[in-house]
C-alpha cells in the first residue's frame, strides 16, 4: 500500500473521540504522513506520542483552510474531521467550505469514528 497523506480534525467535544480513535489505530496511521490542525495535532501527539503530526495552524486560526489548500493541491488523500453536529461552532464558516471541497475533489472524508475505522479497515485489507 503506497503511503498516504490523512489529515486529522476535530470539534473540541469530539478530540478526545479522536485521540482515542487514533490509538487504536496507531499501527495504521504511522505508516502514513499525517497532518492536523493545531490544537487537535497536539492532542493527539499527547494520547498517541509515536505518531509523527504535522501542525497546521488551530482550525479557528486558519488551519481549517490549510488543510482545504491542501486538498486542492491534491496533497491530502483522506480527511479525517470528527465534527459536532449538536454544538454550534464560532468558526462555522470555515468547517463547511472544508466538507465541501473534500466532496468538490473527491476526498473522502471521515465524519466519526465508525466511518473512520470502516475505511482503515478497508485500507489495510483487515476484517
Amino acid at each position: 500500500m503506497r503511503r498516504l497523506r490523512i489529515a486529522l480534525v476535530a470539534h473540541d467535544a469530539k478530540k478526545p473521540e479522536l485521540a482515542d480513535w487514533a490509538a487504536d489505530h496507531q499501527a495504521f496511521l504511522r505508516q502514513h504522513a499525517l497532518v492536523a490542525t493545531g490544537t487537535t495535532g497536539r492532542m493527539l501527539m499527547e494520547r498517541v506520542p509515536s505518531l509523527a503530526i504535522e501542525r497546521l495552524k488551530s482550525g479557528p486560526l486558519g488551519g481549517d483552510q490549510q488543510i482545504g489548500a491542501r486538498i486542492v493541491e491534491g496533497a491530502l488523500d483522506l480527511l479525517v474531521f470528527f465534527w459536532d453536529p449538536l454544538t454550534a461552532q464560532p468558526h462555522e464558516p470555515d468547517v463547511r467550505p472544508l466538507l465541501r471541497i473534500a466532496q468538490v475533489y473527491d476526498i473522502p472524508v471521515a465524519c466519526s469514528r465508525a466511518t473512520a475505522t470502516l475505511i482503515v479497515r478497508g485500507l489495510s485489507g483487515a476484517p
